[in-house]
C-alpha cells in the first residue's frame, strides 16, 4: 500500500514535492492545498508544509490535532529546538508523528555534521553555503510591506560567514529606504552581512541553483591534523521536496513502530528514509 502525501503550499517546494512523489514507487500525492484551503479537508497518512517558514508551526498543529502526521522544511535554525518542544506532546497526544526542519540546511547537511563530530570529536565545522538562492530568505522578504518581488542570494565568504545579496522589486507606491530598513531588521539577515538593491524585474534575475561546501578540522582519538569535505551544488527546491518526499515515508515508519512525537533529522535511523525491505538495503548498503 503506498504511503498517501498531502502536499500543503503549491509554491517552487509544494511542486517539487510533488515531482519527488510521482517519481516514487511507494508514494502518491493525496491532494494539493493552497495556504488559504480548509486544513478539514485533508485526508492523508502524512502531510508536506510547503509554506513559508513562519506558518509552519500553526499549520503542523492543526495537522497534528486531527492525527495527521507532518514534515516540514522550518529553517530559522534558531527556532528548531523550540518548535520540536511545542509539537512534540501535540503528536504524542494524537498519536502522529512530526518530522520539521527536514531540507538540506538543516536536515541532511545537519546529518553530516554529526557524523563527522562522532568521527572527529574534536574541531572546528565550517559550513558555506551557495553561492545559490536561499528560498527562506527570499519568502522573507516577500512577505515585506511593498515588497512586490524578491530574490535573496548567499554568498559564501569562507569560515562559515556569509554576505546576503537581496534584491528587491518594489510595488507601486512603496518605498526603498522603508523596505530596506524592514529588511535589514528581519530575523533572517540583521546577524550577517546584507546588501538591499533595488531592480526593475526580478524574473530576470532568478535563478534556484544553490550548494554547500562543509569542511571540519578535527582529531579522532588523540590523533590531530583529520579534515574531511562535503560538496554539493543543486537545484534547492528539487532537493528541498525530495528530503520532505524520504521523511513522510519515515514518518509512516515512525508512527507504525508507536514512535509518536516530533523529530529532526539527526534523530531518525537513514534507513527509515529509504524504500524498500529493510533487510534487502542492509544487505546491499553495508
Amino acid at each position: 500500500m503506498k504511503t498517501r502525501i498531502a502536499i500543503i503550499g503549491y509554491g517552487n517546494i509544494g511542486r517539487a514535492v510533488e515531482q519527488a512523489v510521482l517519481a516514487s514507487k511507494d508514494l502518491e500525492v493525496a491532494g494539493i492545498f493552497h495556504h488559504n484551503d480548509n486544513l478539514d479537508r485533508v485526508d492523508a497518512d502524512v502531510a508536506a508544509l510547503c509554506t513559508p517558514t513562519r506558518q509552519v508551526p500553526d499549520f503542523a498543529e492543526k495537522l497534528l490535532t486531527r492525527g495527521i502526521s507532518t514534515v516540514d522544511s522550518f529553517d530559522i535554525h534558531g527556532q528548531i529546538y523550540g518548535l520540536r518542544q511545542k509539537l512534540m506532546p501535540v503528536a504524542r497526544n494524537h498519536n502522529a508523528v512530526s518530522i520539521i526542519a527536514a531540507g538540506w540546511d538543516p536536515g541532511t547537511d545537519s546529518v553530516v555534521r554529526s557524523l563527522l563530530l562522532a568521527i572527529a570529536p574534536n574541531g572546528l565545522t565550517y559550513t558555506n553555503f551557495g553561492p545559490g538562492r536561499s528560498m527562506g530568505h527570499t519568502v522573507a522578504v516577500k512577505a515585506i510591506a511593498g515588497v512586490k518581488d524578491a530574490l535573496s542570494m548567499t554568498i559564501p565568504l569562507g569560515t562559515g560567514i556569509h554576505r546576503r545579496m537581496v534584491y528587491v522589486e518594489l510595488a507601486d507606491g512603496a518605498n526603498f529606504a522603508t523596505v530596506e530598513k524592514a529588511i535589514l531588521n528581519d530575523d533572517y539577515f540583521r546577524h550577517d552581512e546584507t546588501h538591499v538593491q533595488q531592480v526593475p524585474s526580478v524574473e530576470a534575475l532568478n535563478n534556484v541553483a544553490h550548494g554547500v561546501n562543509l569542511i571540519r578540522h578535527g582529531v579522532s582519538g588523540t590523533t590531530h591534523n583529520q579534515r574531511f569535505e562535503f560538496n554539493m551544488e543543486i537545484n534547492n527546491p528539487a532537493l528541498t521536496g525530495q528530503v520532505l518526499a524520504a521523511c513522510a515515508r519515515a514518518a509512516v515508519r515512525l508512527r507504525n513502530d508507536q514512535r509518536f512525537g516530533a523529530y529532526t533529522l539527526i534523530e531518525i535511523p537513514p534507513i527509515f528514509l529509504l524504500p524498500g525491505d529493510e533487510e534487502q538495503l542492509i544487505r546491499s548498503l553495508v
